[in-house]
């Protein structure tokens, strides 16, 4: 029921991203980002549903056919299997959602 940011594992997903997991329902799971300058996601897809909002940074993002530079404050949403893709705009730092309950995500010890 809460989340205390001293007890959360911090993950090193490599190139710049680390990612720490806030938690999971039973329908959702939150994520927490933070990225290095230029740091990339490359393009994926997913079965999942995404929001996300920047905190700090920003991202020069392509979802589908679309691209966007985004800044501290705005937001994006990404339907189920729509490719995507980001890179930083200087120290960034993001939440995404994700519907359903996200797993597997590079790095993973196991699902």
């Amino acid at each position: 029921m809460f989340c205390f940011q001293d007890e959360l594992a911090l993950q090193d997903m490599g190139n710049g991203v680390l990612l720490k997991r806030l938690g999971a329902g039973s329908n959702m799971s939150v994520l927490h980002w933070n990225m290095a300058d230029g740091s990339v996601v490359p393009l994926h897809q997913h079965p999942h549903e995404q929001f996300g909002y920047v905190i700090s940074g920003g991202f020069d993002m392509v979802i589908g056919d679309e691209r966007a530079t985004l800044k501290a404050g705005d937001c994006y949403f990404i339907p189920c299997d729509l490719p995507h893709g980001f890179t930083a705009l200087g120290e960034t730092e993001a939440i995404d959602v994700f519907s359903p309950v996200r797993e597997g995500l590079p790095g993973d010890k196991k699902e």
